[in-house]
């Protein structure tokens, strides 16, 4: 009998059979610190995702959706089934090529404070620089932060813990108790800004979260929806608008919700016409428009 996990990973897959068999490899080979379970829900793939899995990987446990039910749907499905004490939200475009699980739980429970941590992240190609090491306070007018160390060497620059304002939605590790004070993720937004929607809950709620670099996720960025695809413009820009609207005070929501419209908008307008991409125009215009029609908008 397998003991009782400790650590819950959940991944969710939308048509990335591959990749998401590249990750749960890369766990049942690499990690040996921690008594965990694997959960995968599959996001109403064209085929049968969740089937396919569970042959190949009979110890893990696939969950299919009929329903694409978004990011934070598809990862709330998987908490409904988790057992551990720990919950790490992890990409299923993402692997580990060693075992540091325990230097990511050892930071999370060097202070009753701490609710979550995020491991070091890099980009899965060559030359495989960092992704993200932290992250910099968001700016409530304009929106904007920065992924801490993006773009640069793993040269050791990175290499000590220090408190961010968000987790990466990629890899990120919660103590399951956390849930009690803050609910499941915003199911809202379904694809982009629920995790820092989250996160924003997290610290409202009086929760630290923290950068661990001992531990680090090689991470295929953005393989399913691409750069620059009308699916991403939409949310980006829907999204943002909803994230002022719910978690900036009566001011700082005039002003960013006007900043968005009357000047971010513009600017995205007219850089996507500079480049011939009428579609990401009327993306980025849905999505004003889905932000105006969505309701409520706190739910």
């Amino acid at each position: 009998m397998e003991p009782t996990p400790i650590l819950s990973f959940i991944t969710v897959t939308y048509n990335g059979y591959t990749d998401t068999c590249c990750l749960i490899r890369s766990l049942q080979e690499k990690v040996r610190s921690v008594a965990y379970e694997i959960i995968v829900v599959d996001n109403a793939s064209k085929i049968n995702e969740a089937e396919r899995l569970q042959k190949e990987y009979p110890r893990i446990t696939a969950i299919r959706s009929e329903k694409n039910l978004g990011f934070a749907g598809g990862n709330n499905l998987g908490i409904a089934h988790a057992r551990g004490t720990y919950l790490f939200f992890i990409n299923n475009d993402t692997y580990i090529e060693q075992d540091h699980i325990q230097d990511l739980i050892g930071r999370l429970e060097s202070s009753t404070a701490i609710g979550g941590v995020s491991p070091k992240i890099r980009f899965a190609f060559p030359p495989q620089q960092i992704q993200f090491a932290g992250f910099t306070p968001l700016s409530y007018i304009t929106l904007r932060n920065e992924s801490v160390g993006c773009g640069q060497t793993d040269d050791g620059s990175y290499d000590q813990p220090v408190r961010t304002p968000y987790l990466h939605g990629a890899a990120m590790l919660i103590k399951k108790e956390v849930l009690a004070k803050t609910g499941l993720m915003p199911e809202i937004y379904f694809l982009y800004y629920e995790e820092l929607d989250w996160c924003t809950a997290m610290t409202r709620a009086g929760y630290e979260l923290w950068y661990e670099p001992r531990c680090t996720v090689f991470h295929k960025e953005s393989q399913s929806t691409g750069q620059e695809s009308p699916l991403r413009t939409y949310y980006m820009t829907r999204n943002r608008l909803l994230y002022a609207w719910r978690n900036c005070g009566s001011t700082e929501k005039i002003l960013s919700v006007g900043y968005q419209l009357l000047v971010a908008l513009p600017k995205n307008l007219l850089g996507f016409l500079s480049e011939g991409r009428t579609d990401l125009c009327v993306a980025a215009c849905k999505g004003v428009s889905g932000f105006l029609t969505v309701s409520p908008k706190t739910n």
